[in-house]
């Protein structure tokens, strides 16, 4: 399961927050489907190098938002994907279009996975400020 989650200590994003992020990606573009199993918290703690209360509190964060559901004896699950507000169905469609085309178009253009990801947050904030 920790194929896809990295933790970068050199990152100014904290620890929690990246493994939140990239939980939640996974489970958004249906990697992680719902009923999948998450790895316990020591589990996923150990395999990552970091304290167990960093990985608690990104699943704690992922709870809160609906993406994930802790059972005491089954672990921790996916309940689904970001619920998408009433009347955007096919929207989820096209957004999901328009990312797999950012991505080739970068990638043509030689531009790195970080890059493109640091270019995307600075589009957003910016977007936030006007």
């Amino acid at each position: 399961m920790t194929a896809g989650i990295t933790v970068d200590l050199a990152d100014p994003v904290p620890p929690y927050e990246q493994i939140r992020r990239q939980l939640s990606s996974l489970i958004a573009v249906g990697i992680l489907e719902p009923g999948s199993r998450l790895p316990t918290v020591r589990s996923l703690a150990a395999d990552l190098g970091i304290a167990a209360g960093t990985v608690a509190r990104a699943y704690k964060e992922l709870e809160q938002s609906g993406l994930i559901e802790s059972r005491r004896r089954n672990g921790t699950i996916v309940v689904g994907p970001p619920r998408v507000p009433h009347g955007t169905a096919g929207g989820d469609a096209a957004v999901m279009a328009a990312v797999d085309a950012l991505i080739r178009t970068a990638r043509d253009a030689g531009v790195s996975d970080e890059t493109l990801i640091d270019l995307l947050r600075g589009q957003l904030a910016s977007k936030l400020d006007s």
